[in-house]
């Protein structure tokens, strides 16, 4: 990261006790007016017992730091005959005339004092504060350095604050006024981002008005998105170790499915998941900006939409009821009884497609190889556009048989952390139903991503570690919370072809009278997942997910296993 740029000399209180001292003083002042310094002021009489000095030292040290940057040191005394003190700062542009600066009247010099004052004023911006500010006053604000990021080509740009040193945030910017965003607005919307704190969340910090815009601070400092990932590997990833880069990107998954949790619990959805609104930092912590309308417009600049446009980004990584007038009921629906879509079962389709592609990420199969490999088999552009459609939703088919690869080719990997790739990838599977109320709600695939990280990965604590009680995976009332005695049992994948309809899916199954799948059993892809050591998994549970597989009709049928270590 380039330097910071050096910000001016911020004078808060504790800068200015330290700096103005008697023999600070002395250094800016005649001997004739050193020794003036221990007189009492010209208007005592009884009204004061302090002198010159302790004048200044108690009262009027910002008036003296003014005076010296205006060159006029001596002047001091005139100010505290006339009992001017900190206290009256700031001097209105009208009345500083009456400080009598300069033995005649001198526009110049007023002026420079009216302006000079602010930079002993300051007002500092502190956490969850809001402040308005005149506009001659300074913000004490300043950028990073030269270079602004951008989130969706428009500029956030990177800020440090004098006191708080060492630490970098983000700053967004809206213009207020008659025909824009009102002032009362602007309020109402930095509370409700006030109300949303989150690690993983590009989250308030605090806010500001100055000269007819609205500022909104921001705690983290992003450098990148997945978008910029995918096309050029940044130094700051590039330099970990390749465990630790493995491990982060496994990281980064669970604290993406974490801070999606985290919204849906409170009733709310993001809308926008894709790979330029999940950022992370220089030191690789991963956040989610976006998530709601009007941070989306402040970020991109643009207050009032544009009906016209099309997002194409958005378009590739949203679900497939976003862009259907109707989507057909579901053949089982577990989450609904009456199958019908939610924003947040958008959310966990959209949250898939990412997870995917880190994933591949993971396998070197990133970015262009995998939307070539979706729009292979669809020759329709999108939405008109000349080039094919390379959308999730619209190539599931193609989707499938990537995982199915991206499965086989991880499976060759000797780094723990891929051994729950796989498992990771039956989740995606789930998230990216083509039925919206087929999908799993975000607190289940946050339980079932935590065991998998944790237990397969190789990670015993997760960048977002939560208390989770006993491993239970429901489904139609069913939970895995029976103890296993067994040998440790791991999954993994084989491609087979689609049997015949009314063929015997399972042919091992039947014939086992175990109430629990036993090493060695077949199932469809879906059916045995996710098996912490030391756990089981009902037989009952597998055969009425393996039905529910059926009656989906996937276009690729895969075999698990679930065989002894």
């Amino acid at each position: 990261m380039p330097p910071a740029t050096p910000a001016p000399t911020f004078w808060d209180s504790d800068t200015i006790e330290r700096t103005v001292t008697r023999e600070f003083v002395c250094s800016h002042l005649i001997p004739e007016e050193i020794a003036k310094l221990d007189q009492t002021p010209s208007f005592g009489d009884g009204l004061t017992d302090l002198t010159y000095w302790e004048w200044i030292n108690q009262k009027a040290k910002r008036f003296f730091l003014i005076l010296v940057d205006l060159d006029l040191p001596d002047q001091i005394f005139g100010l505290i005959d006339d009992s001017w003190e900190d206290e009256d700062l700031p001097i209105p542009r009208d009345q500083v005339e009456r400080l009598a600066l300069k033995a005649s009247k001198d526009e110049a010099t007023e002026w420079k004092f009216y302006l000079r004052q602010y930079r002993y004023i300051m007002r500092p911006l502190n956490e969850g504060e809001h402040l308005n500010y005149d506009d001659d006053e300074i913000v004490p604000v300043y950028f990073a350095d030269k270079k602004h990021m951008g989130v969706q080509s428009q500029p956030l740009t990177k800020v440090v604050l004098p006191n708080h040193p060492g630490a970098i945030f983000s700053r967004a910017k809206v213009t207020l006024g008659p025909g824009r965003m009102s002032e009362e607005e602007f309020m109402c919307e930095v509370e409700n981002l006030k109300a949303l704190q989150h690690d993983h969340l590009l989250s308030y910090w605090a806010s500001y008005i100055h000269r007819g815009c609205g500022y909104v601070i921001f705690r983290q400092a992003a450098e990148y998105s997945l978008k910029s990932l995918f096309t050029a590997t940044p130094s700051c990833f590039k330099k970990l170790e390749k465990k630790d880069r493995r491990q982060t990107v496994m990281n980064w998954i669970f604290c993406l499915v974490d801070t999606i949790c985290f919204l849906h619990n409170r009733g709310l959805v993001h809308g926008n998941i894709k790979p330029s609104t999940v950022m992370f930092t220089e030191d690789n912590q991963v956040f989610l900006c976006d998530y709601n309308h009007f941070l989306t417009q402040l970020l991109s600049g643009q207050l009032e939409s544009d009906a016209n446009s099309f997002d194409k980004e958005m378009y590739d990584y949203s679900a497939p009821e976003m862009w259907l007038s109707s989507l057909p009921s579901s053949p089982m629906s577990f989450r609904s009884a009456k199958g019908r879509p939610t924003p947040q079962a958008a959310d966990i389709f959209s949250l898939g497609c990412i997870i995917l592609e880190l994933l591949s990420f993971l396998a070197k199969k990133h970015g262009k190889p995998f939307a070539t490999h979706r729009a292979a088999k669809n020759k329709m552009g999108s939405r008109g556009a000349a080039v094919p459609d390379s959308s999730f939703h619209k190539n599931l088919g193609q989707v499938e048989s990537w995982m199915n690869q991206l499965a086989h080719d991880l499976a060759k990997k000797d780094d723990p952390t891929f051994k729950g790739v796989p498992m990771m990838l039956h989740v995606v599977e789930d998230m990216l139903s083509y039925y919206p109320a087929e999908r799993p709600l975000a607190n289940e695939v946050q339980t079932r991503t935590y065991q998998i990280v944790t237990n397969w990965c190789g990670i015993t604590e997760p960048h977002c570690v939560h208390k989770y009680g006993e491993w239970e995976h429901t489904f139609s009332s069913l939970s895995l919370g029976s103890s296993y005695t067994g040998s440790k049992s791991t999954i993994s994948t084989a491609r087979s072809s689609r049997p015949s309809s009314g063929g015997n899916l399972s042919s091992g199954a039947s014939s086992l009278s175990s109430s629990y799948i036993q090493p060695g059993d077949e199932y469809m892809r879906g059916a045995v997942r996710d098996i912490p050591e030391g756990k089981a998994v009902p037989r009952k549970f597998a055969d009425e997910k393996q039905n529910h597989w059926k009656a989906q009709g996937h276009s690729f049928w895969d075999l698990s296993y679930v065989q002894p270590v």
